[in-house]
């Protein structure tokens, strides 16, 4: 017996660390991050098989959590590679499902709750110190990774391969810095936490990313409406009034060569095009998809011709919508079930929000919500869902938003 305790306490701390270092090991390589993930998956498992506990304890997502993983299942009768359907389609919805439930069963204390968020400030702040560094030496310091240009912008990747990429991540994350900043740190605390939120908002604005600029525009309106932080809005205002006066002349004279069309300033052309030949996928195949993990091979045969103005894409190209992407690989069934589950998340979350008394935890409950929202705004552009190395980001967030129910009576 005492053999079997002090194996479930080990497994117990495996768990515990590894929930702490994954947001923080994502700014450094996938490798660690996957490592970590996989130690956690194993611990859990381990220590449920010990203990012959249920895997999944009773949740209000646990219904549209398994018909999203049967449809994702049933996707694969219209599969043109079985292998990738199970292996980067059904086992990796599996393995998410598992983080997020581990994260909503595992986070039990306050102490936990913020050795977790300082993880997540930690890597944000990481990566954002090597996006600035790399955009002015010419290399990123963990990994070597060059800036991209575009438009004659140098865009920051830090160490991500796409600038895109390193908005996604650093959006997800900035929401908790931004928040605690803003609304809970005073005096010299508020004053570094101020120079830590104006080095991550620094790396965002270098990536020239749109959408995770629009994600964090919308993040903090959400603040100023929730806090009725009055100030906050008008700030926001103001730059949007300044913001056509303050962009750099590329960015000015591309917005004009798209005649100042808001749809194709922030989406390209060929995204767009992406969107076009996207939709002609579902319409042929609307119940089950094409197949989960097979959207960029499937892409080629659903391609319009000529495409939309004139814009020739790839053979394989990723949907560049999360929406678009998921109805594709499993169906507007699928689609819809991934809504519910959206729906039963954001109202969880609400009602936890509201039911702490405590200031701090009824704070970081809205900064996780917050963060949440800047995700799925990056997905509007974006196959932010469908990059393994930032995929996870989205259910471990989920977990840690609805983990903090248990703090409800502090």
């Amino acid at each position: 017996m005492s053999d079997k305790t002090g194996l479930a306490g080990f497994l117990d701390g495996v768990s515990y660390w590894m929930i702490i270092l994954l947001p923080f090991s994502m700014a450094i390589a996938p490798a660690p991050m996957n490592v970590f993930m996989g130690l956690l998956l194993a611990a859990f498992l381990a220590k449920k098989i010990l203990k012959k506990e249920r895997v999944f304890a009773d949740s209000p997502l646990n219904m549209p959590m398994l018909l999203l993983f049967i449809i994702t299942c049933l996707s694969a009768f219209n599969s043109i590679c079985f292998r990738e359907t199970i292996k980067g389609g059904i086992l990796r919805l599996l393995q998410y499902i598992l983080v997020f439930t581990i994260v909503r069963e595992e986070v039990k204390d306050r102490a936990h709750l913020k050795k977790i968020l300082i993880s997540m400030s930690l890597g944000a702040i990481l990566a954002s110190s090597n996006a600035i560094f790399q955009v002015t030496t010419g290399r990123d310091f963990v990994r070597g990774f060059k800036p991209i240009l575009n438009l004659d912008l140098v865009r920051a990747t830090a160490n991500f391969k796409d600038a895109n990429l390193l908005g996604i991540y650093l959006s997800a994350l900035a929401p908790i810095l931004f928040g605690l900043t803003l609304f809970y740190f005073r005096g010299r605390k508020k004053i570094a936490m101020c120079f830590l939120s104006l080095t991550v908002l620094t790396a965002i604005a270098l990536t020239y990313s749109r959408p995770t600029l629009l994600a964090i525009y919308v993040i903090l309106f959400f603040f100023g409406f929730a806090r009725k932080s009055k100030a906050l809005i008008a700030v926001l205002i103001l730059f949007t009034l300044a913001s056509p006066f303050l962009l750099p002349q590329s960015v000015k004279n591309w917005a004009k060569d798209v005649e100042y069309n808001p749809l194709r300033f922030m989406c390209n052309d060929d995204r767009i095009a992406v969107y076009r030949n996207s939709l002609h996928m579902i319409k042929a195949h609307p119940i089950i998809g094409v197949g989960a993990n097979t959207f960029m091979r499937s892409y080629r045969f659903y391609k319009e011709s000529p495409e939309y103005r004139g814009i020739v894409t790839l053979d394989e190209m990723k949907a560049h919508n999360n929406f678009l992407h998921m109805a594709g690989e499993i169906g507007l069934t699928g689609l819809g079930i991934f809504t519910w589950i959206l729906y039963r998340l954001f109202q969880q979350s609400r009602r936890i929000y509201n039911s702490l008394k405590d200031d701090y935890l009824k704070l970081v409950s809205l900064c996780l919500i917050a963060c949440l929202i800047a995700f799925l705004v990056n997905g509007l552009t974006e196959s932010s869902l469908y990059y393994s190395v930032v995929a996870m980001l989205f259910w471990y967030l989920a977990g840690l938003s609805l983990s903090i129910k248990k703090f409800t009576a502090q």
